[in-house]
């Protein structure tokens, strides 16, 4: 602590498992000391539920010890550019276990309780949520009377400050989201995370429905804007970003780096209605693996990339 002080340096390498060392209280203070500063633990403990709690508490990289040791350089050079660093053998479980948390904590709400949770988030005030969802504002405010017990918190403050420490509150399973059909059949089995991007909340929920017949052991989240995205593409760290080109007054390309920065090990394949060669060669450039027109993307599409995400 003494000699971070003094030197204020760009990174801090440490190991965790130390003397009279208490790694999750150790890491939160430092976090909150040093905001801006990079940390990298490096360990010989490779256990999901150790490592997520470390993350949680704000390291940016977590390397095991017995990876080589350019891996140690390349992590390195990584988190001071501002990316997240996990060690390969570490990852899958990370995917496994975030994917099984978000299936077993997250309150059961209505897609309703969801699209009203979402634009809280936003910081759209009652009226603002009504005039949105076509609601009266009385409704509205019943809602989240009911939302508020469920999510045991007493406020609109705390209940934003509740999505953002458990952004899983607004995923959906895909079996959920598949209800609307539920005979739905040559589903694929893996459980695998997926993130969709679009700021049309009806094509959202069109294509939630359909990843969800296509997958229903998906674990689906959903944003409108790029801020929205990248909160939860830190968080969830989602095997698949499917995000349109256009998001209102912002662009998908721009979102597509952000979310690489923030989990490089997603997969991010640009979707959108006006295809375009040059929004094509930019996503590419951007980190996505491919360009689909939304005419295009149907149920075959799907499972064809949701099988190479999980293969």
């Amino acid at each position: 602590m003494a000699a971070l002080k003094k030197n204020r340096p760009d990174c801090l390498l440490i190991d965790v498992t130390m003397p009279d060392f208490e790694p999750l209280s150790a890491i939160r203070q430092i976090r909150a000391d040093y905001p801006t500063m990079k940390i990298l633990v490096i360990s010989a403990y490779d256990d999901d539920v150790y490592v997520q709690g470390l993350l949680g508490a704000g390291v940016n990289g977590y390397h095991l010890k017995d990876q080589p040791l350019n891996d140690l350089k390349l992590a390195v050079q990584r988190v001071l550019n501002g990316e997240r660093w996990i060690s390969s053998p570490l990852v899958s479980k990370l995917v496994k276990f975030s994917g099984m948390a978000a299936a077993s904590s997250a309150p059961a709400l209505t897609n309703r309780q969801r699209d009203i949770l979402s634009l809280l988030q936003q910081g759209l005030d009652n009226q603002s949520i009504a005039r949105r969802m076509s609601l009266s504002v009385k409704t509205v405010e019943n809602h989240l009377t009911r939302l508020y017990r469920q999510l045991n918190v007493q406020s609109r403050l705390e209940a934003v400050n509740y999505l953002m420490q458990h952004p899983e509150t607004l995923a959906v399973s895909g079996q959920v989201a598949a209800q609307s059909n539920p005979h739905v059949g040559d589903s694929l089995p893996n459980q695998v995370t997926i993130l969709l991007v679009d700021d049309n909340a009806r094509y959202r929920s069109q294509l939630s429905r359909m990843v969800g017949k296509v997958c229903p052991e998906a674990i689906i989240y959903d944003a409108e804007n790029i801020h929205a995205a990248a909160q939860l593409a830190q968080r969830v760290q989602p095997h698949l970003a499917l995000i349109d080109v256009v998001l209102g007054d912002e662009n998908g390309i721009n979102c597509t780096r952000r979310i690489k920065t923030l989990s490089p090990l997603s997969r991010v394949i640009l979707i959108s209605a006006y295809p375009d060669r040059e929004f094509h060669r930019l996503g590419l450039e951007a980190g996505a693996v491919a360009f689909l027109d939304k005419k295009d993307l149907d149920a075959n599409v799907l499972r064809q990339v949701i099988n190479d995400v999980i293969g």
